[in-house]
């Protein structure tokens, strides 16, 4: 009889906590399915090298069509900058992350947490190079080797504590997301990404695939993997409907695709193109 008990008490615990676990993932169904309601449009083979999905690594450097052309300074742009603030005059960052930075600073702020810095935003080859030479390759990479480079990735501080510690660190590590977001090198993802764990490197992919990512635990690496072998998937997420497609233009120089009336595209700086649209 208490083996018995025990093992109903076992099970109302495991649902308990499951229930709780799931709770706390994002509200997001992925299948695979396509559009109906479509139009052709033609890509270009030199469209896999630019986009904000685009793989930075020692393997996969930042071309110059790569570099994102909304770069702005930081201080010269007061309407983006509320919440935070900056290690030094001289930050600059993409226009549309910067945007979407100041919305989820703001969305941190609701949660009484709001001691946020930016470190460090968008670096040129120039200045890439520069650091690489006074820092050295235990600290640096090399310019074009870097998501700084790209004007998609930020270094996010605490002015408090180290952001492993800070209640800033640990609310971007479990919302950022929300707005599009990412912790780049995450604790356990060093054999993937290469890079070990930086908890205040964030880097700007856009919804849904940061929901995705997100939700299936991938890097940046694994993500374009899974789209790569998937090629068509259907996303349902905060009552909107995405339609993710994968693109092999290796040896093309351009191809016809079906895309629904509002698409972004993106490279994966490798060989292929994600085209997101909604309906």
């Amino acid at each position: 009889m208490k083996k018995i008990m025990w093992m109903l008490l076992l099970g109302i615990l495991v649902l308990l906590f499951g229930y709780k676990f799931n709770d706390l993932s994002p509200k997001i169904n992925i299948s695979e399915e396509k559009s109906g309601n479509t139009t052709n449009i033609t890509i270009e083979n030199d469209q896999i090298y630019y986009g904000n999905l685009l793989l930075v690594n020692q393997d996969y450097p930042v071309q110059d069509i790569g570099v994102k052309r909304d770069i702005i300074d930081l201080i010269e742009h007061q309407n983006h900058m509320q919440g935070y603030q900056l290690l030094d005059h001289n930050i600059k960052i993409s226009e549309q992350v910067a945007e979407r930075f100041s919305v989820m600073i703001n969305a941190a702020k609701k949660d009484h947490v709001d001691h946020f810095m930016i470190n460090s935003g968008f670096r040129s080859f120039e200045e890439q190079n520069q650091l690489y030479e006074e820092m050295g390759a235990a600290y640096a990479l090399p310019a074009g080797f870097s998501e700084h480079n790209l004007g998609l990735g930020l270094d996010v501080g605490s002015t408090l504590h180290k952001m492993d510690e800070a209640e800033e660190g640990k609310w971007l590590e479990k919302n950022s997301w929300k707005y599009g977001f990412i912790l780049r090198y995450p604790k356990d993802k060093t054999a993937i990404t290469g890079i070990q764990y930086e908890p205040w490197h964030f880097r700007y992919v856009g919804l849904p695939h940061s929901a995705i990512m997100y939700k299936k635990n991938f890097t940046l690496e694994q993500y374009l993997d899974y789209v790569k072998k998937k090629k068509s998937i259907s996303v349902h997420y905060e009552g909107k409907k995405y339609f993710i497609s994968y693109y092999d233009l290796k040896g093309e120089a351009s191809k016809e695709i079906a895309v629904t009336s509002n698409y972004e595209i993106s490279g994966d700086n490798k060989s292929g193109i994600i085209v997101t649209g909604t309906e």
